[in-house]
Order: C-alpha cells, then structure tokens, then sequence
C-alpha cells in the first residue's frame, strides 16, 4: 500500500491500482488506552487478481471490499522510531548493546558458573534470575564507585573528506 496526497482528502493506492477513499475515523478503547484509526475502502475490488491474498477470510467473504484501518500516530511513531534506530548514533548504541548482552551472559556461565536454575516454574525462575541481576549490579555499582570500572564514552569517528 502507498499513501498519496496529492488530493484535498488522502488516499492509498493498492498493489491492484485500485484507490483506498478515506471513509472516516474509529476509536478503540483498550483498558485505558483509547487509539484512534483512519478508516480507508476501496469502492469497487471486484475482478482484482489479487483479492484472495489481500483479504482476511476471503472464502466467507468474498463478495467484500478492501478496508484498511491506519493508526496514524502510530505509523508516525514507528517511523521516527526506524530513523533513530538507522542513525550514526542509534548504530553504534546497537553496537554496543548487541556486545554488552553477549558479555554478561557469557560471564554469567563460565565465570560464575550459573548454569541451570533451582526452581522450575516460570514465576519462580523469573524472580531467581531477578535476585541474580540484581547481585550483579550491585556488584558493578560497587566496583564502579571505587574506580575499578570507568563510564563508557563513545568515541565518534571524524569522516575526512
């Protein structure tokens, strides 16, 4: 689907051609959190090729048009979230995060010698491997505090041009 503009009243375009109007607006209330949907319908999919694959229980319903429900907060959000993600920051903090993760677990079974729990049920596992995180980083705050450890600092790399 691609979303155009270039019309007082925006539209989509499916991989058919076909236009998707908008048709209004729809509020969901779950538990506390209220979300907000533009509501977008083709008009006509009837001879579409591609109608089996584009909807939902097309054997029940095949005598339906497309709707498609777009929370545009949502979507905003989502793609300020990728952009973060494919900065020159958000790729060096995945960097480090990706090789953090790999040292603990790594140190917590061959240095510590932790490999299996005590208890099995998913709560009581849960809460063993709480305590034991929370020993660690009590023990890194500790060492920290006394200077056995530095703060990481990112080195930013000058491109020359």
């Amino acid at each position: 689907m691609r979303k155009c503009t270039d019309e007082a009243t925006p539209y989509y375009i499916c991989v058919d051609g076909r236009k998707l109007i908008h048709k209004g607006t729809e509020s969901r209330k779950q538990g506390n959190i209220k979300r907000t949907f533009e509501v977008y319908a083709c008009s006509n999919c009837s001879g579409c090729s591609l109608k089996p694959k584009c909807l939902y229980k097309y054997n029940k319903h095949a005598n339906k048009n497309k709707t498609m429900r777009v929370n545009e907060i949502w979507e905003n959000l989502k793609n300020e979230s990728h952009k973060n993600i494919q900065s020159e920051q958000g790729i060096i903090n995945r960097q480090i995060r990706s090789i953090q993760t790999e040292g603990h677990f790594g140190d917590i079974k061959e240095n510590n010698k932790f490999r299996r729990f005590n208890y099995r049920s998913s709560e009581k596992v849960y809460k063993e491997f709480m305590l034991y995180a929370i020993g660690r980083n009590i023990n890194k705050y500790h060492r920290f505090k006394h200077g056995k450890i530095k703060k990481y600092e990112s080195e930013k790399v000058e491109k020359l041009a």
